[in-house]
């Protein structure tokens, strides 16, 4: 674009020392009519700026530095999602000292938990070499003084879940015959790197059926229900040292079920050896609590704040089983729903379970 024209500038002759650089005393700052545009343009009121020209005379450069220093002394304010400001007050972090590293800087979650102090070591030790907080993983390496922190955290969480949340429970026998055989010549016809766990099968038909019942995929704060913005499915893993840990996989619903086991096995590794990334313990939509590997036939978990919801899963059992009259046995696993009575009804828990058994009967669904 082109300059724009020289301002007008004083008749030359000797300028006095003693020159006062503020507004003549009518109240009106001196300007040329280009310094007004670009003021007007910058949103500059010209009465609250001190010349720098002959006579007090405000120039454009006067109007660019105000402009700058207006920008620099208010910075943007930092976007922040509800749940990281949720967490923020019952940790008491100051949301202005965390660095968000959400999209466009955003504060999530993750961000506020790794800013919060640890319930074990409340200052800082001295002269020992800690690791920049970025660095260190979200959960650390099993030891007897953290598996004694984080059952401290986990009873401090479940009690306050089980005292603030109105839970109900809901459960269903699910006919797996349909599943196990389709897992069955699935993995005889894959290679053992893409073999499924029913673990797998389990999962997927939980997000879908997340997708399928949005309101129990999302949270609760402010006495108001906010759906997810995907399917997040939180995976409860227990740890060797004690404890656990919920690492989240995203849009769990959109992912084959190769994928969805590559990810489980991998998630689960890392969360077991202290290698979980902060972003992959935050934000979960729904939780998922699969015992059946320990030989649980059935779970009611309590529910992770702020969702409204966790679902649970047995081990697949041989049980009598009528169909179409005739009495066989077939396998079947026992599905289980803890939800949050102020979000939904029985009712909205019930086709979630229906879904779900739906699914696993009709595992080409999946």
């Amino acid at each position: 674009a082109p300059s724009p024209p020289p301002e007008p500038v004083a008749a030359a002759g000797p300028v006095p020392a003693t020159a006062d650089a503020t507004p003549p005393p009518g109240g009106h700052a001196e300007a040329g009519p280009l310094v007004r545009h670009l003021a007007e343009q910058r949103g500059v009121d010209l009465e609250t700026l001190h010349g720098s020209g002959p006579g007090g005379r405000v120039t454009r450069t006067d109007v660019e530095k105000a402009t700058t220093a207006r920008f620099t002394a208010r910075p943007p304010r930092a976007r922040v999602t509800p749940l990281a400001r949720r967490l923020a007050a019952e940790l008491g972090v100051d949301l202005a000292t965390v660095a968000g590293t959400g999209k466009d800087s955003a504060v999530r979650a993750a961000d506020v938990r790794r800013a919060a102090p640890g319930p074990a070591t409340p200052t800082a030790p001295t002269g020992a070499q800690v690791r920049p907080r970025a660095e260190q993983p979200a959960v650390a390496p099993p030891s007897e003084e953290r598996a004694t922190a984080m059952r401290r955290a986990i009873a401090g969480l479940m009690s306050r879940a089980n005292r603030d949340i109105p839970h109900y429970y809901l459960s269903t026998t699910v006919d797996m015959a349909a599943a196990t055989t389709w897992l069955r010549e699935h993995n005889r016809h894959s290679p053992v790197g893409e073999r499924l766990l029913p673990a797998a099968l389990l999962l997927k038909a939980a997000a879908l059926a997340a997708r399928e019942v949005p309101e129990l995929n999302g949270s609760w704060s402010d006495d108001r229900f906010t759906a997810g913005d995907g399917v997040h499915l939180g995976v409860a893993v227990s740890l060797r040292g004690g404890g656990l840990v919920a690492p989240t996989l995203r849009d769990a619903d959109t992912l084959a079920l190769p994928q969805l086991m590559a990810a489980l096995k991998d998630m689960v590794t890392r969360a077991r050896t202290g290698r979980l990334r902060g972003s992959e313990v935050s934000d979960a939509t729904i939780t998922v609590t699969n015992l059946g590997d320990q030989g649980v036939e059935s779970v009611f978990g309590v529910i992770y704040p702020p969702q409204v919801a966790l679902v649970g899963f047995g081990r697949v059992v041989d049980r009598p089983w009528a169909v179409d009259g005739l009495l066989g046995v077939r396998p079947v696993v026992t599905a289980t729903l803890s939800a949050d009575h102020r979000a939904t009804d029985g009712a909205v828990g019930a086709r979630y379970l229906t879904a779900v058994t739906r699914l696993l009967q009709n595992p080409e669904q999946l």
